[in-house]
């Protein structure tokens, strides 16, 4: 090899050595920015999330039950509840008021919050942000006019939601309320089973979701309530689990003291 091509070749072993080297450094720098904690908070703040469960020191929790076709159970679970002394929250849609307004009235009567399920229970991320409040507010007026007080708060048809519906919730003064603890009852598991995924997952400031209709939630919620009960818990309505005044809510959607 003549000195010449020698020295060409060191040149092009050491220029590909430092193109490397360039790269991997470059590399590590995009990394180090993207996952730098201020970067991460910027993203993670701008993602926009219904509360889930709140960080409560008390054993306070929330169950809930949605009401948007069946009314085979409702008044059974009022009854259950009644012998607790157990107050829950309903979310009911505003098609269910319409057919069944008695048990409307009946649930505010017996001291439960009758919430906002939207009015036709549609998929809130395909709507249009006066369609979504539009959507709430028909819903409202039914819930008003029967039991006399407007709801504040509502979950989401289906669970399903993006920042977009996010926002046109609480560009009207609703706060949109989720769970941490999915009881499964709409799947119509058997009554132990219920028992067993809600007693297992319940913490302080958990909301337990639930549905009226379900073919063994009766069955199923005296034990639940009995076992939580002598653990210690409160229930409360969901409005007196969430926080007032400031807070902040993480990104597993928990409500958080500021």
């Amino acid at each position: 090899m003549t000195k010449a091509k020698e020295t060409f070749r060191v040149f092009v072993v050491r220029k590909r050595w430092w193109t490397a080297a360039a790269c991997l450094c470059l590399a590590a720098l995009l990394f180090g920015v993207v996952n730098h904690p201020a970067v991460v908070g910027a993203s993670a703040a701008a993602r926009q999330l219904p509360i889930y469960c709140v960080q409560r020191d008390q054993k306070l929790v929330a169950i809930s039950f949605d009401a948007a076709w069946g009314n085979e159970d409702t008044q059974q679970l009022i009854d259950i509840m009644d012998k607790y002394k157990v107050k829950a929250t309903f979310f009911v849609v505003g098609d269910w008021a319409d057919k069944y307004p008695e048990s409307v009235k009946a649930l505010h009567d017996a001291g439960h919050e009758v919430m906002n399920h939207s009015n036709t229970h549609a998929h809130y991320p395909q709507l249009s942000t006066d369609e979504i409040t539009a959507d709430l507010n028909a819903c409202n007026d039914k819930v008003e006019q029967i039991t006399g007080v407007r709801p504040t708060l509502v979950r989401l048809p289906y669970g399903d939601y993006d920042d977009h519906s996010i926002n046109a919730v609480r560009s009207i003064g609703m706060e949109p309320v989720q769970w941490d603890v999915d009881s499964l009852d709409w799947k119509d598991l058997e009554a132990p089973e219920i028992v067993k995924r809600v007693t297992e997952k319940v913490q302080p400031g958990s909301i337990v979701l639930f549905h009226n209709a379900a073919l063994h939630t009766p069955e199923a919620l005296p034990t639940i309530l009995e076992t939580l009960i002598q653990d210690g818990y409160t229930f409360v309505p969901i409005s007196q689990i969430l926080l007032t005044g400031e807070y902040t809510i993480d990104h597993t959607g928990r409500q958080c003291p500021a």
